[in-house]
């Protein structure tokens, strides 16, 4: 395990110990986050992250006082992955701010994209994100939806050879771009693949998510509340009370503890704004997973509404 695994795992003890107060329904014995292993490393990331874009785009608004807030609980939780796409250069300079907390700084393993066309509008960015995260090196760094993706790969195979990322991957947030994932996933190994995986969209399950698992590449889940629809979808409907044999007590968790079942899985990124709804979520990683015919049980009940 390297020293920076090493310490963010520390950083989260210290939190769940006391240093943001205990995390809802907690206690002190309880034990961490599970985690799960990046295929072909040593390094572990635990289970539930957080997508940032929904907080990150509300400090023109709202100030930084929330996005700090959503990411001290996920570390009290014992999470630390956040997963971040440039776009207002304000809004993400302050984010830089936000995540070189003394607090924050070593506990948190950071994402970003690449969503330009032309090799040198890739770099532009690239650098632009390094500058505005006051970061280096990038943990992770990904070409959004696949976009001019024959250009900005060896872009980014580049940055990791330099050191300047510690690990490469492509991001997919729709179905009509499996076709084109799988392709490159028949010429190239990315570290990570991100993709959209909930338990109303489940079309990554039968084929896509067995062969990221085969292929031993680690899963980013996104879109675990469809940005919101899922709940709208929902409305005022009770989560079924047989949910509670497994600790799901809200429509966050139910999804969540859908998805987390599944092998090839590595961490799901819930997105919020609210700190309690980042706790909420993070409590789906801990307790007992469904079966699977408590998963087909699960689904049915989505399908009906």
């Amino acid at each position: 395990m390297t020293n920076t695994t090493t310490r963010r795992n520390f950083l989260a003890s210290v939190s769940l110990l006391g240093l943001y107060g205990l995390a809802p329904g907690r206690s002190f014995a309880q034990e961490q986050m599970p985690t799960r292993r990046i295929p072909g490393t040593n390094e572990s990331l635990p289970i539930i992250g957080l997508g940032s874009s929904k907080p990150v785009s509300q400090i023109a608004e709202r100030g930084t006082d929330h996005v700090t807030e959503v990411l001290r609980t996920l570390v009290a939780n014992g999470g630390s992955v956040v997963d971040t796409w440039p776009r207002n250069a304000a809004n993400d300079e302050a984010f830089g701010r936000v995540i070189n907390e003394p607090d924050l700084h070593e506990a948190l393993f950071i994402t970003s994209k690449i969503d330009q066309t032309g090799k040198d509008a890739g770099i532009k960015q690239f650098h632009e994100t390094q500058r505005l995260y006051q970061r280096e090196t990038l943990d992770l760094v990904q070409v959004f939806s696949l976009t001019d993706l024959d250009t900005q790969w060896p872009n980014l195979k580049d940055w990791q050879a330099s050191g300047q990322a510690r690990y490469i991957g492509v991001t997919v947030s729709n179905d009509r771009l499996y076709e084109q994932l799988e392709s490159f996933l028949k010429r190239e190994k990315p570290d990570f693949v991100q993709i959209n995986y909930s338990i109303t969209e489940r079309g990554a399950e039968a084929r896509m998510l067995p062969m990221f698992q085969d292929k031993g590449v680690a899963v980013l889940i996104n879109r675990p509340f469809m940005n919101g629809d899922y709940f709208n979808k929902l409305g005022q409907r009770p989560v079924p009370e047989w949910a509670a044999d497994f600790g799901c007590d809200t429509w966050a968790q139910f999804s969540l503890k859908y998805i987390l079942p599944n092998p090839a899985v590595t961490c799901v990124l819930t997105e919020t704004s609210n700190p309690a709804h980042m706790a909420e979520n993070a409590q789906a990683a801990f307790g007992r997973m469904p079966s699977d015919a408590e998963r087909k049980r699960m689904a049915a009940v989505i399908d009906q509404v």
